[in-house]
């Protein structure tokens, strides 16, 4: 009869709950810096033949735009940490 895999031990649990909380901010941050720097600032003059609420798109995602996505990506955040602690057992 063989025997049954290891359990992992608390270190391996922490560095495996530590990676992919890395993964998750790099991506995270990643969206926010297309968001902010590329459409806010590379791409504000194409994007200034558009309007949303009066405003052009450029300058738009440049003063709001960046922020509001920001705001989102803090929730999504908080909910992927949320999932992420259950899932390694490290919940409150």
């Amino acid at each position: 009869m063989p025997s049954p895999p290891p359990h992992p031990t608390s270190q391996d649990r922490r560095t495996a709950y530590w990676r992919e909380n890395l993964r998750y901010l790099v991506i995270l941050l990643s969206i926010w810096f297309v968001v902010s720097y590329g459409f806010g600032i590379l791409l504000a003059e194409p994007l200034n033949h558009y309007r949303i609420g009066g405003a052009r798109l450029g300058f738009w995602f440049a003063q709001q735009g960046s922020i509001y996505v920001f705001v989102v990506l803090i929730f999504v955040y908080v909910w992927l940490m949320n999932r992420l602690d259950g899932k390694y057992g490290f919940g409150e």
